[in-house]
């Protein structure tokens, strides 16, 4: 029987070792710089930069980076930890410590984001979700919202050894097929890597992806470092996992909104 040391260690989102495991993989991508360089091509481009909504906003390092751009941010995130960092990083913002299903932002956002949360989110309730993110956007706002594409190197051996996918562009086909007419609704990709010069840098970092899931049997650190070493290995030396991410873009065909 393997001990827990053997086996992928299963994280508290408010402990050490994850904070140890998701710095690790902040340090060894390009990921959160080339969303920032995306959505700051969709910034410039806004008829209106008077409100920024960021549902999920964590600690607040994305806010940060564009609340500048807008004359009121109001931030989201119903993690009282995080919500702390948030209000340390981005003092200006209008702090909401809950859900997205309860909060209630005061503003209409020319700006809707929600980067990287959908994973805490179960499948079912994407849906209603996304509508009542879309709900809060202004008449010629934007709704976006980021995640990992489905068959990026990381989801792969997210399925490879939990079973389950994201399946971001699936909910955005429902949302298209029951709001389309007053809605587009644009998926791209935008790709992204993890560079790690060696194995236990890589293994951390895969600890971390693989704790998106509630790991209910944790695998072996020996089936880990195997398909790590088969799958991710450089031909440069190290280790590259790609971590593409899909960006979902909802806008007005008119001048509408969501009820």
């Amino acid at each position: 029987m393997m001990t827990d040391q053997q086996r992928v260690r299963v994280f508290d989102s408010q402990g050490e070792a994850y904070k140890l495991a998701f710095q690790t993989f902040l340090d060894h991508t390009d990921q959160k710089r080339n969303a920032r360089r995306w959505l700051q091509q969709v910034v410039d481009r806004l008829p209106a930069r008077n409100v920024f909504i960021d549902a999920g906003a964590g600690n607040g390092e994305v806010t940060r980076n564009f609340a500048d751009a807008f004359e009121r941010t109001i931030a989201i995130e119903p993690n009282m930890y995080l919500l702390k960092q948030l209000q340390q990083a981005v003092p200006a913002a209008e702090a909401i410590g809950q859900p997205i299903m309860t909060a209630e932002p005061a503003a209409q956002g020319d700006l809707v984001l929600c980067s990287h949360m959908f994973y805490y989110v179960p499948a079912e309730d994407w849906l209603a979700h996304l509508e009542r993110l879309v709900s809060w956007m202004s008449p010629t706002g934007v709704t976006i919202v980021v995640l990992q594409h489905r068959e990026s190197g990381c989801m792969n051996m997210v399925h490879h050894f939990l079973g389950h996918r994201f399946e971001l562009r699936q909910v955005a086909d429902t949302f298209r097929v029951k709001h389309g007419d007053r809605y587009e609704v644009v998926t791209t990709l935008d790709p992204a890597n993890v560079m790690t010069p060696d194995l236990a840098k890589t293994y951390a970092v895969a600890e971390f992806m693989l704790n998106l899931l509630d790991i209910k049997e944790p695998p072996s650190r020996h089936e880990v470092e195997a398909y790590l070493q088969a799958n991710f290995t450089s031909p440069e030396g190290g280790y590259r996992i790609p971590v593409h991410q899909d960006f979902l873009q909802i806008h007005a065909r008119t001048s509408t909104t969501l009820a």
